[in-house]
């Protein structure tokens, strides 16, 4: 799958994963777009702050401070560019050194939710040097954030 950028070429998809939350959508949707709940599920982000003021919505901006496992820490802005509670939403990296989107969608699963999750983008520098290995990294770093955030969901 490939679509455009218009930065710097085709975007690729690079993660895909799909996995279930023992709560409804609406639950899942919000805890998801709480900018304050982002670095108790990503562990990699140490700070973050939201921008824009007002609930989440289309248009809300965050600036977040990421440490990656082994690498170094960086900022980098998002803005929510689709927003459908509680069926998807889409963060975009308007500033940063990763041009990585994030796609989440959400649909009942009986009592619960299956999220569909895809990360989409152009790997620049070293990551794309050493492709293979970095949709592996960001595959597994990924996959622990989502644990993380079914365990805090369905811990309530």
């Amino acid at each position: 799958m490939t679509t455009s950028d218009n930065h710097s070429g085709a975007r690729k998809v690079l993660v895909a994963e799909t996995f279930f939350v023992n709560r409804p959508p609406e639950v899942v949707f919000d805890y998801l777009t709480t900018p304050s709940n982002l670095t108790a599920w990503q562990t990699s982000k140490t700070r973050v702050e939201q921008l824009t003021e007002g609930p989440p919505q289309r248009g809300t901006r965050v600036r977040e401070r990421t440490k990656p496992p082994g690498g170094r820490a960086f900022d980098q802005i998002v803005e929510f560019t689709d927003f459908e509670r509680p069926a998807r939403v889409r963060i975009h990296i308007v500033e940063g050194p990763h041009a990585i989107d994030g796609i989440w969608s959400l649909e009942r699963d009986g009592d619960g939710t299956r999220v569909h999750f895809t990360a989409e983008g152009v790997l620049r520098g070293v990551l794309r040097v050493l492709e293979r290995v970095s949709k592996r990294l960001i595959a597994r770093q990924m996959a622990a954030s989502h644990r993380n955030l079914r365990r805090n969901l369905e811990a309530g």
